[in-house]
């Protein structure tokens, strides 16, 4: 989520302060070239995902709204890795900070979330559509408190390639951000263990003569299961240099390594594009030719519309020529009027 901060006099440039007092220095460049870059390419991976739930109309079910809620969050997170250079101590480098707590929190909360509610879902067999406004106060509000406090605090500054907790708070980077990360992968982890051992159980309980119903109701759990669990390895895995990097700047603060810079710049801003290689695993086979095709034709040439019938639209007749020989004719009483004096059809 951090870089390590400057430890160099108040005189030189945030822009180039990680490395050296040379604002020359080409290390500078490419560490923002490439936090730049990253960031950029989970705001198009997120942008990807989003327009394909619009288009394949993957918001219906809690689960896919919750994917939807994810999605937004990573996608503000990456606009934080593209904000610029690091801002000099003020409240624009405030703002950044919180920021980029905040949707890192977000993105955090809706993936434990998708955890628990599949956990629910398939091990405790709870039905949870309406924990729809609860998810929503928990995924947005606890990330508050916890972007918060630096903020109240004035721990927030500018903290190398982004702004964020400052140098002289290296107990707070931990107990903010990297304890609770991996503690809740670890919980997560351990979530999916038993919900996978649940249901492999229920697989085999299920071997039998064929059962159409059964087959559909594995077929359901498989595809459930399938792409949800590889969320917190996605995090996991985006978030091993940047902690690596982080002991290392809290055991040698004046001794940067730029290759551990560099990787905590490739992988730190990569949620939103690892999340949708794991959306696309799930989304692929509807993702061919064919599948695009009938998707974009359903969501653009639909014309089909319900709605009600109002007495403006309608023309009102007295006669209805019973004797015509034209099949085209619509020749259907769709009302009934006092004032109509309908013609006797008989039989």
């Amino acid at each position: 989520m951090e870089h390590e901060s400057s430890t160099l006099p108040s005189n030189v440039s945030t822009r180039c302060t990680f490395f050296t007092t040379d604002p020359d220095d080409y290390h500078c460049d490419v560490i923002l070239t490439v936090k730049r870059a990253t960031g950029t390419f989970s705001l198009i991976g997120c942008l990807f995902m989003l327009f394909v739930i619009w288009l394949l109309r993957r918001y219906n079910s809690l689960a896919q709204k919750m994917v939807v809620s994810l999605t937004v969050a990573a996608f503000f997170d990456s606009v934080a890795y593209v904000m610029g250079e690091s801002h000099p101590v003020g409240s624009l480098c405030n703002f950044q900070a919180w920021w980029l707590t905040y949707f890192d929190w977000c993105a955090l909360a809706w993936v434990c979330l998708i955890t628990i509610n599949l956990y629910l879902n398939l091990v405790q067999e709870i039905r949870t559509e309406h924990y729809e406004i609860p998810y929503h106060l928990l995924a947005w509000g606890v990330p508050m408190v916890m972007a918060s406090l630096p903020l109240f605090l004035g721990y927030y500054g500018p903290a190398g390639a982004w702004c964020w907790i400052t140098d002289s708070h290296v107990a707070w980077r931990f107990g903010i951000w990297y304890v609770p990360l991996f503690s809740l992968i670890f919980l997560m982890i351990c979530c999916y263990a038993r919900i996978i051992c649940v249901a492999n159980q229920r697989m085999q309980s299920w071997i039998g003569t064929f059962n159409p119903e059964r087959e559909r109701r594995k077929m359901a759990l498989a595809e459930e299961i399938g792409p949800l669990k590889w969320y917190p390895f996605v995090y996991l895995l985006v978030s091993l240099f940047p902690l690596i990097n982080r002991i290392h700047n809290a055991i040698y603060p004046a001794s940067p390594v730029f290759s551990l810079t560099l990787l905590h710049m490739l992988s730190a801003p990569l949620h939103g594009l690892a999340n949708s290689f794991v959306f696309s695993l799930d989304a692929w086979s509807q993702l061919s030719t064919t599948g695009l095709k009938l998707a974009v034709t359903s969501r653009l040439c639909d014309q089909t519309r319900i709605g009600e019938y109002h007495p403006a639209y309608v023309r009102y007749t007295h006669d209805l020529d019973t004797n015509s020989d034209s099949d085209d004719e619509d020749n259907n009483i769709l009302f009934y009027s006092p004032d109509m004096a309908l013609k006797d059809r008989g039989p």
